[in-house]
C-alpha cells in the first residue's frame, strides 16, 4: 500500500485515526494495539508472507530483549541477537546474490532461490539491533511488549525510514496514556 494510494488515503488512514483516537480515549493500550494492527495490515498488504517474517523478528528479538534484563550472560545474548538479525537480513537480501557468485568464481550450478526480498527489511532489522544494543549497554530498562511491536512496526516509518532508536519512540508511545 502507497501513502498515495486511495485505499490508503479513503480506508486505511481513516480508519486507523478513527480507531485509535476513538480506543484512546478508553483505554491507552488498546490505541496502541490497534496502531500495532493497521501497521501490520500495512505491512502485508504488500505481501502477506512478508508479516511472518516480521512477527518472528519481532519476538525473536523482544525475547533477545527479555533475556538481556533478566540474565547476567548479556553478552552472550546480544551476540547471538544480533548474529540472528544479520542471517535474516543475509538470507533475504545477499542469499541469491552469494550463490550466483559462488557458480560464476566456481563454475557451479547451484539453484537461486529467487528470493523476494521484504520490503523494509533493513531498516526494521537495523532499528531491532540499535535496540539490543541499548539494552545491553543500559540505556534501557523496561519496555512492554505493545511499545515494542509498535516501535518496530510503526506504519510510517516502517518502509521508508529513518531507523530511529528506542530514545526517540518509547517516550512519544508513554504520551498516549
Amino acid at each position: 500500500m502507497l501513502f498515495n494510494s486511495y485505499i490508503f488515503i479513503f480506508l486505511f488512514f481513516p480508519l486507523c485515526l478513527l480507531g485509535f483516537y476513538g480506543l484512546k480515549k478508553v483505554n491507552s493500550t488498546w490505541a496502541k494495539v490497534w496502531l500495532i494492527g493497521f501497521s501490520l495490515w500495512f505491512y502485508g498488504y504488500f505481501n502477506i508472507r512478508y508479516l511472518c517474517i516480521m512477527i518472528f523478528s519481532i519476538l525473536l528479538n523482544y525475547g533477545a530483549y527479555r533475556l538481556m534484563i533478566a540474565r547476567s550472560y548479556k553478552k552472550s545474548i546480544l551476540i547471538t541477537g544480533v548474529s540472528a538479525n544479520l542471517l535474516l537480513l543475509f538470507y533475504f537480501k545477499y542469499f541469491d546474490f552469494f550463490i550466483e557468485n559462488i557458480n560464476a568464481v566456481f563454475g557451479t550450478s547451484m539453484a537461486m532461490r529467487n528470493i523476494v526480498l521484504p520490503l523494509g527489511i533493513s531498516f526494521f532489522t537495523f532499528q531491532q539491533i540499535s535496540f539490543l544494543a541499548d539494552t545491553y549497554r543500559g540505556e534501557l530498562k523496561e519496555c512492554s511488549f505493545v511499545d515494542y511491536a509498535l516501535f518496530v512496526s510503526f506504519f510510517p516509518q516502517l518502509i521508508a525510514g529513518p531507523i530511529v532508536t528506542h530514545d526517540e519512540m518509547l517516550p512519544q508511545f508513554k504520551e498516549i496514556g
